[in-house]
């Protein structure tokens, strides 16, 4: 037979007193006989309160926050540092369970997220309390990463700020794939018309012979194709890995031209036509794909 491992259940409630009725005593009975049995009873969790913040123990409640399986938050009577814990906890993780005793009135940002509400003089409610925290209890269990948090909603995922925040960057750098193509495109003419000119000053056995010490520029291209940070087909990322061997290819000419002139501006000469579909076929396709994200949003 396989035992299931216990796992920490974290515990988010008030320490001090918060109204007339509701002492630290009650506070701490409320937690020894209703909270701690509530949750280690038919689950494989130990529950564990967290304690009154101060400085020096103020980060381990924050590292229990961050990596407990399950939290479970107290919202009666809407104490400011339960409401600080819970802020903490859904910053980082899902798998929050928020309770409150019937009739607390909850801030318009937690409305929505479904806390259960328990009633202490209400036998038949209680029990169907106890039955719904049972039920949220195991579906934390089974699914730690199904979304009970607004904030990790709006920072992760498609739709998302996250989202948001990667398609400007996406574009930012596709932008710059196409000024690096352009900067190229205006290099290698240049290059051109100098092995062109070389070549008459030759045959007409004149001085003059310059060389062109500027490179291609590759650097963007090469991180589109290294990062692969954009979502697209094989298809695309073979067009810029080509575009990418090429002008590296040519750039090692460039390098070599003043040495090996003779073979090199020949070679530079028969590649114009080649350099100038490749750099097209690129253009047009990373067109193509920062058209695509920008009607993401």
């Amino acid at each position: 037979m396989t035992l299931e491992v216990e796992q920490k259940c974290f515990v988010i409630m008030p320490f001090s007193k918060t109204t007339e009725k509701r002492t630290e005593e009650y506070w701490a009975k409320h937690y020894a006989t209703f909270i701690k049995p509530l949750i280690e009873s038919d689950h494989p969790l130990i529950a564990e309160r967290s304690s009154p913040l101060r400085g020096d123990i103020l980060r381990q409640i924050i590292t229990d926050l961050v990596t407990s399986p399950i939290v479970v938050a107290d919202l009666t009577d809407a104490n400011p540092n339960v409401y600080w814990e819970l802020g903490v906890r859904q910053s980082f993780k899902h798998g929050t369970i928020t309770i409150a005793e019937d009739g607390t009135p909850l801030p318009f940002d937690l409305g929505g997220k479904g806390t259960l509400f328990y009633f202490p003089k209400d036998h038949i409610k209680m029990q169907g309390f106890r039955n719904q925290f049972h039920k949220a209890v195991k579906d934390c269990l089974a699914n730690p990463n199904l979304p009970d948090s607004h904030v990790l909603e709006t920072i992760s995922g498609w739709g998302t700020l996250y989202q948001i925040l990667m398609r400007a960057e996406s574009l930012r750098r596709l932008d710059a794939v196409m000024s690096e193509l352009e900067y190229d495109k205006g290099t290698f003419d240049i290059v051109m018309k100098r092995c062109k000119k070389n070549i008459e000053l030759r045959e007409e056995k004149k001085s003059g012979i310059e060389y062109t010490t500027d490179l291609l520029r590759s650097a963007a291209v090469e991180s589109l194709v290294v990062n692969r940070y954009i979502d697209a087909e094989k298809s695309f990322y073979s067009v810029v890995e080509k575009c990418l061997d090429y002008l590296n290819m040519i750039n090692t000419r460039l390098i070599s031209w003043p040495s090996r002139e003779s073979t090199i501006e020949p070679w530079l000469l028969g590649e114009e036509d080649g350099f100038k579909r490749v750099i097209k076929h690129s253009e047009e396709q990373v067109k193509e794909h920062k058209k695509a994200i920008e009607t993401i949003l």
